[in-house]
């Protein structure tokens, strides 16, 4: 058995929001009640990645989420033509990881 679900979500702080609530509408609708605080974390971080990086003005970036067997994936497409940049972070800093 194989599910998929996506939405468009504008270039806004808002929509990521927005988004763990899409996904985990969508994970309980697919019978997923376990690992809601994990899923939460993951969509929170990329989608705040594909706004404050990779969308530009005016344009959207796509949760798609697909369910095959026991394995869940999480993508977040954004609208951007760049590469992500890869650096070393700061010791000190708070940001700069990942996830």
């Amino acid at each position: 058995m194989s599910l998929l679900r996506h939405r468009r979500f504008p270039r806004a702080r808002a929509s990521v929001r927005a988004a763990r609530e899409f996904a985990l509408a969508t994970l309980t609708e697919w019978g997923i009640t376990d690992r809601h605080d994990d899923l939460r974390l993951c969509v929170s971080e990329l989608a705040t990645n594909a706004v404050l990086h990779g969308v530009p003005p005016g344009r959207q970036y796509l949760l798609r989420l697909s369910l095959d067997s026991n394995l869940l994936k999480v993508e977040v497409l954004d609208s951007g033509d760049g590469d992500p940049e890869v650096r070393e972070p700061d010791v000190e800093g708070c940001g700069g990881r990942g996830l």
